[in-house]
């Protein structure tokens, strides 16, 4: 069953522009074919989502293009009711306007609504690599890098090929080092964001800073490549007072959390190739809230429990991943920081 587009509640961005409270992501290339993917993307279109995140490092925005053409040229949608995200890749951080044309050709789309920085170092690594896999060529954060590849994404925006622009997988340190330096405010930050990895100092930095939060694996992730899993974590949707949350508003625990994220203030992406899921997903936004006293069990969840570690992404010299977050509230090596 469809969900009217137009009943979805819309959050306001600090340029003043509206968008919905939920999105879909595309990132499920560890688990599902690029066909699967974009199929799922043609049935949300159909199912009410008007907010896609994608990414040229995903590998289909090719086949989801061909998808937006299709229900752009059937009627389905027009091309202005979409909120079409993606990012640029590591490895084009020098090459930020070429990236673009791309994702506009592939996605067919013929502007960007949101481009993101996917990570905030050119460090490369190819798709499906090991957890151990390790470029020689990685190094740490740079504020001088990092701010010449958001000078071209503002150039961009200039241009009209980028309407928004995003930044990624910041911590406060980063942020403080470059928050000064932007000549067009970012309106959003993507990160991880679940009940067990709820990062409350960042998401009450960035709400002050008026970036709006989004958060990827909002469901704890379950189906997250196996890179990326540890003996250690936790799964969100298995905790017993989440479970009777659920079971006192006779639902998935999946849906408690988008309820808790959205009540947050967050927008959440989940993924899901299967209609039923991917239209609950939606259907949440419009249905029976989380009561105070449910959202208060919910903040006492935080179990510190980061999934996507990114240790790929380290660079000669790292001790280990949580270098890449700068956990004791300063940039590790960073060679401009302040």
């Amino acid at each position: 069953m469809a969900v009217d587009p137009k009943k979805v509640p819309q959050i306001t961005l600090n340029n003043g522009d509206k968008v919905p409270c939920i999105g879909m992501g595309t990132f499920g290339s560890d688990r599902f074919t690029a066909e699967q993917v974009s199929n799922a993307v043609a049935g949300a279109i159909r199912a009410g989502y008007r907010m896609f995140d994608c990414a040229a490092c995903y590998g289909n925005e090719d086949l989801i293009g061909k998808v937006f053409k299709q229900a752009f040229d059937e009627g389905v949608v027009e091309r202005k009711e979409l909120y079409i995200m993606t990012k640029v890749w590591n490895d084009m951080h020098r090459n930020v306007e070429k990236s673009c044309l791309k994702s506009i050709a592939d996605l067919q789309c013929d502007y960007i609504d949101l481009f993101f920085i996917h990570w905030p170092f050119p460090n490369y690594h190819a798709p499906h690599c090991g957890v151990d896999s390790r470029n020689p060529d990685s190094k740490p954060f740079s504020v001088a890098e990092f701010m010449d590849t958001y000078r071209q994404i503002e150039a961009l925006v200039k241009k009209g090929l980028v309407r928004h622009i995003g930044i990624s997988n910041m911590t406060i340190p980063k942020l403080e080092a470059v928050i000064d330096k932007f000549e067009i405010q970012p309106v959003a930050c993507e990160m991880e964001l679940h009940p067990c990895f709820q990062q409350q100092e960042l998401f009450d930095y960035l709400v002050a800073h008026k970036i709006q939060p989004i958060g990827f694996m909002p469901l704890g992730s379950p189906q997250r490549p196996e890179r990326d899993m540890e003996a250690t974590d936790i799964a969100d949707m298995q905790l017993p007072e989440f479970k009777a949350i659920a079971e006192a508003h006779g639902c998935h625990p999946a849906i408690i959390c988008l309820k808790w994220a959205m009540q947050r203030g967050q927008i959440p992406i989940p993924f899901s190739i299967h209609e039923m899921e991917y239209t609950s997903n939606l259907e949440s936004t419009i249905t029976e809230p989380l009561t105070d006293d449910e959202m208060k069990v919910i903040a006492t969840l935080e179990k510190n429990n980061r999934l996507v570690k990114g240790q790929v992404f380290l660079w000669p010299g790292a001790t280990d991943w949580h270098d890449l977050w700068d956990e004791d509230g300063v940039i590790v090596d960073c060679p401009d920081a302040k």
